[in-house]
């Protein structure tokens, strides 16, 4: 394989065959004297590492390895009051502790040196494969109604048809799997922050791709291809600078599926002269027909509202009257 030493050169690093475990949860979810069921990251790790997996019986002690002392012993005797500058220079001080410390004591229950154990341990073993496998974290989970899934407080979008159902996902140092049994679902990027929200806008429902797709620019050309009065007005709706209106401009140019441009750009051309440039205000000007009725004529102000009166007479006829026409009653006696 390209990239590798010659084999005279190469370090051959071994691999056990067999491992017996003692049941945890990170790598048997039910123990089993008969068929235990291993977890699934465990079980791809074996795959990866060429290793079979023994696990004890429960509630059998003496079945089980003598490892578990071991790890009291690692914390005790190599971990206090050590310091190091990064993992390299802890690999090398554990190393350093094994080949002249831990591995030439004397094993309390072996009452061998385990260097020795190993030296002939070691030709049964097997070796590491050349490449590290890529190793993955699975984990259950649920998709949301938002069609999205949670993994490690980040939020990835699976089809929206998988909504409601439980998938399986499989991440990554970098990119992040979902499976619907056995069949891929969706592929992202593994997010790098926490609150990160991948989406994949063929993963919403039709009428959530319809929304996003019609942002701000798509509403401005397509009022501007109806005409002059409804790209005015969806440019003053999306302009406020106190309320974010793309709804409303949205809803505005969907009336002209229902009742045709030529009406929509009438409406639209009503509502600006009546300064009421409102999702509303064209709705109920399309529902009442108030677009194809004609525009009243704007009032003149400079001519007099009323040109013929119909009971007013010039005052010059009430002066020219004579008094003969005025024909008063007699006064009676006394009065």
């Amino acid at each position: 394989m390209a990239g590798l030493p010659p084999p005279s050169l190469r370090v051959v690093w071994p691999s056990a065959q067999r491992l017996i475990i003692d049941n945890p949860k990170c790598a048997i979810t039910r123990a089993c004297v008969h068929d235990p069921i291993v977890q699934r990251s465990y079980a791809e790790c074996a795959e990866g590492y060429r290793f079979r997996i023994e696990a004890c019986p429960p509630a059998d002690p003496a079945k089980k390895g003598i490892v578990e002392s071991g790890v009291k012993y690692v914390k005790g005797n190599f971990l206090p009051l050590r310091q190091s500058r990064d993992l390299s220079d802890l690999n090398a001080q554990s190393r350093d502790w094994v080949m002249h410390e831990a591995g030439v004591r004397i094993h309390g229950t072996t009452r061998e040196q385990p260097l020795t154990r190993f030296a002939l341990e070691r030709p049964l073993m097997t070796e590491l494969p050349p490449v590290a496998p890529d190793l993955g974290v699975w984990a259950q989970v649920s998709v949301h109604r938002d069609c999205h899934v949670q993994f490690e407080k980040s939020l990835y979008s699976v089809p929206f048809q998988l909504v409601g159902q439980k998938l399986w996902l499989r991440a990554t140092d970098n990119t992040v799997t979902v499976f619907k049994d056995h069949h891929l679902a969706a592929t992202h990027p593994r997010a790098r922050t926490i609150g990160t929200r991948r989406t994949v806008r063929e993963h919403l429902p039709p009428q959530a791709q319809t929304f996003f797709a019609h942002d701000r620019a798509w509403c401005t050309q397509r009022a501007t291809d109806i005409g002059t009065a409804c790209g005015q007005l969806i440019h003053q709706l999306l302009s406020d600078r106190i309320l974010e209106r793309l709804r409303a401009a949205q809803g505005v140019l969907r009336l002209a599926s229902r009742f045709g441009e030529a009406r929509l750009e009438a409406a639209c051309a009503r509502a600006l002269a009546h300064d009421s440039p409102h999702y509303r205000t064209v709705r109920t000007i399309l529902m009442g027909g108030h677009d194809l009725r004609k525009e009243p004529t704007p009032i003149d102000a400079t001519v007099t509202y009323i040109q013929h009166p119909w009971f007013a007479r010039p005052a010059q006829e009430l002066f020219d009257t004579p008094d003969t026409e005025f024909n008063l009653p007699a006064t009676r006696a006394g009065h």
